[in-house]
């Protein structure tokens, strides 16, 4: 995290010297030794007195003789004294203020000060949703005819693992029907794999409602729960070279798979494709494809009504936490040690600590890593590319500077945080009514959702969609899912995804005051809220879902 201090800096001080007195004054030649003897010695001794006690500006006294003219220009002279005089002072009053500022908020040891901000009326709302007139479309409706051929006429089956975490499995799953429509193929149901990372037993059915997955979707591909009985040889489909479509590219065109997979799927009836969670392009496949995808995500695919009623309960505890119905902000913190390693970005802490996160970097990420040497260039580039995660004290000073007051309500979506309780420290401090689903649900009410790490990462992902605010601090499938699906709900409730670019930029400003950094967070935040945008090549569909899937209302 950015240190937040006082600038400590110092103008020079310009010092002025007086001026030391001429030595025998009284014998100067310049009075006595050019003066005529006579009587007009006193007269001309008074005049020279005279002159030494006028002020500096009488010199305009030898340019008119007219008594008038004299005084017009004292009082001009007068005047730009006074008015340099006040220059002076302004300029030296900016200088003191722009040394004794604040940079951005004071710490005092893991506690942050900010100055207060006046609450925007928009806190708690999308601003710009009125001026926008999308509406979901991708959904099936009731009288549509299927397209559908009969199962013996299928070109075959494919089988998938849905690797990764609960959101790349649930991406996983969306491409597997999107490529089956594809090929015209039959669908057996998604094996959701165990992780190496995850370290789950999850299967599909233990999340999803697989009833209701397999029949929203009967008009457009054939689904089945398992590897048809004919197939003797199940363990040939996890294991076999011969059964399994390896090596294909990631974003690949709909052309590949027909090109390339089809002609396998018809020769062996059945294959299994792996890798498989993001081997499916966005920008070149048909529309309907991409549509079918976002009825997937948004329609087919529903957590089990136990996962959901838990989540309803935890909303429902986040809106009623003090005696009157609340808002509530709902933040993926991502800054775990794995994401704090994998983004060889570099953080503020100790030695000690710094030494520690190269060792595991050196150990996870070997080629990566190599001698460290180049990794401090490496990191300055990433985090001026915006590329580096948010450290909880920036996620708070972000947050005050948009205005969210003390008292805001935040859900908390995340690992746990690197650093412990010392790194949250500055976030859990500002805003004190921030919780996690541990602290919101009673250990026996999760106990049952402990056995899938994926269901409590469900619960996790519904109370973020239902959140008023949702407020991402990172990249990531999980930010993306939740962003798109937001937006595609009605893109009402404001999603925020802040420019860490800009964030970098100022953080690292040792002069920038706060007047500054809010104006620069506000204006730049003002249309970073979820609204949807139009598409461009390579977009992701997960986050932005408009032109396949949503229409003009």
């Amino acid at each position: 995290m950015a240190e937040f201090r006082h600038s400590s800096s110092l103008g020079s001080r310009a010092t002025s010297s007086p001026r030391p007195p001429r030595e025998n004054d009284d014998s100067s030649p310049l009075i006595h030794d050019h003066l005529p003897d006579g009587d007009g010695d006193d007269d001309r001794s008074r005049h020279l007195s005279c002159d030494r006690d006028r002020p500096f500006w009488s010199f305009l006294h030898f340019f008119s003789d007219d008594p008038r003219v004299s005084q017009y220009n004292s009082i001009i002279s007068l005047l730009l004294l006074l008015l340099l005089l006040l220059v002076g002072l302004i300029s030296a009053f900016s200088i003191v203020k722009r040394l004794n500022s604040p940079y951005l908020c004071k710490k005092d040891g893991i506690v942050l000060h900010c100055p207060r901000v006046k609450e925007s009326p928009s806190l708690w709302e999308n601003p710009f949703s009125a001026t926008t007139s999308w509406k979901p479309c991708a959904e099936r409706h009731d009288g549509e005819i299927s397209d559908l051929p009969p199962e013996n006429e299928t070109t075959g089956y494919i089988f998938i693992h849905a690797e990764g975490g609960l959101n790349q499995q649930r991406i996983a799953i969306c491409n597997a029907v999107a490529v089956a429509k594809i090929m015209n193929a039959t669908l057996i149901l998604p094996v959701l794999k165990q992780d190496q990372i995850w370290k789950d037993q999850t299967k599909f059915e233990d999340i999803f409602d697989v009833d209701h997955f397999i029949d929203y979707l009967k008009h457009d591909v054939r689904i089945v729960r398992d590897i048809p009985d004919w197939f003797t040889d199940r363990a040939e489909l996890f294991s076999s070279i011969r059964r399994t479509v390896k090596n294909i590219p990631k974003y690949a065109p709909a052309q590949f798979y027909i090109d390339n997979v089809l002609p396998r799927i018809k020769e062996k009836k059945i294959m299994a494709l792996k890798p498989f969670v993001d081997r499916l392009g966005y920008d070149n496949v048909p529309l309907e494809v991409n549509r079918l995808r976002c009825r997937v995500n948004y329609h087919a695919l529903k957590f089990l009504p136990d996962i959901e009623n838990m989540a309803d309960l935890l909303v429902s505890r986040m809106r009623n936490r003090t005696a009157s119905s609340n808002p509530y902000m709902a933040l993926h913190l991502r800054f775990e040690k794995g994401m704090v390693g994998l983004s060889f970005c570099d953080f503020v802490g100790t030695r000690e600590e710094k030494a520690r996160m190269a060792e595991y970097r050196k150990k996870e990420w070997p080629r990566r890593y190599k001698n460290g040497s180049h990794l401090w260039q490496l990191a300055l580039q990433k985090r001026k590319e915006g590329r580096c995660p948010l450290e909880p004290g920036e996620v708070a000073v972000i947050l005050r500077a948009m205005g969210y007051p003390k008292g805001t309500q935040i859900y908390v979506a995340s690992g746990q945080v690197y650093g412990g309780q010392n790194r949250m420290a500055p976030l859990r401090n500002m805003f004190p009514y921030l919780v996690t689903k541990e602290e919101l649900a009673s250990k026996e009410e999760l106990d049952h959702f402990r056995k899938h790490v994926t269901s409590l990462a469900a619960l996790d992902f519904l109370v973020c969609l239902k959140s008023d605010v949702f407020v991402m601090t990172h990249g990531g499938n999980f930010a993306k899912l939740i962003i798109g699906a937001r937006r595609y709900m009605g893109h009402r409730q404001k999603s925020i995804k802040p420019d860490k670019g800009l964030m970098s930029k100022s953080f690292g400003d040792p002069y920038i005051g706060w007047a500054t950094f809010v104006e620069d967070v506000v204006v730049t935040h003002q249309t970073r809220t979820g609204l949807p945008e139009e598409t461009f090549p390579n977009y992701d569909l997960w986050e932005n879902p408009l032109t396949p899937c949503m229409c003009k209302a």
